[in-house]
């Protein structure tokens, strides 16, 4: 993806978070991203496309997260303090209003999104409990397929927002909570003893 074609995606993921891009024309859209009309056409022909480049772009920025770390030898439970700081630092396609408008606006392409990336963060939890239960975080007695399949359905949970309205609840607040009552819900009390002391170390908010 063309650096000029990821500024312009950068300025529609902040664009996001004050207001529908569903509700604004294309001049419109242009106008607040600072770019002309056949730059963005360059790279998007409609606002679906965009839309579409935008969500590919978001699912590519969560996968950065585990090329840029290398977890090779890294307890599992600071794996899960890394990518969930990271989560709530870096991103802002996950909100409950914007999701809401994302899925109510386009159904097909959010969809194909939320298949795929739900998808990758399975595997990814899949493999962190396998690697817990290794390391004795994480209880044995575990199923490892079931547990994962549990956290995605929490995670889709978080976005809607006639559970958690989003001028109540924030998308770090609800996705920190969820952290730790996963991790409480896996690990051994050595476990638990190591992720107290981690949590008082780390700031979601840094």
């Amino acid at each position: 993806m063309e650096e000029e074609f990821k500024s312009i995606l950068e300025g529609a993921r902040n664009l996001s978070k004050q207001v529908s891009l569903r509700s604004l024309s294309v001049d419109e859209l242009c106008i607040k991203l600072g770019v002309n009309r056949s730059t963005l056409m360059k790279y998007a022909k409609t606002k679906r496309d965009l839309v579409d480049s935008l969500l590919l772009y978001e699912r590519e920025s969560f996968q950065s997260i585990f090329i840029e770390n290398d977890f090779c030898d890294t307890n599992a439970i600071d794996i899960l303090f890394i990518v969930s700081r990271e989560v709530c630092k870096r991103f802002t396609l996950v909100s409950p209003s914007v999701t809401f408008d994302l899925q109510k606006y386009y159904p097909a392409i959010y969809r194909n999104h939320v298949g795929e990336r739900s998808q990758y963060i399975f595997d990814k939890i899949k493999i962190n409990l396998e690697k817990g239960i290794r390391q004795g975080m994480y209880r044995g007695d575990l199923s490892v397929e079931l547990v994962a399949r549990l956290y995605i359905s929490r995670l889709l949970d978080l976005h809607n927002p006639e559970y958690f309205p989003p001028e109540r609840f924030s998308f770090s607040m609800l996705f920190e909570v969820m952290f730790e009552n996963f991790v409480r819900s896996v690990a051994t009390p050595e476990g638990l003893v190591y992720f107290e002391k981690r949590k008082n170390e780390i700031d979601f908010a840094l």
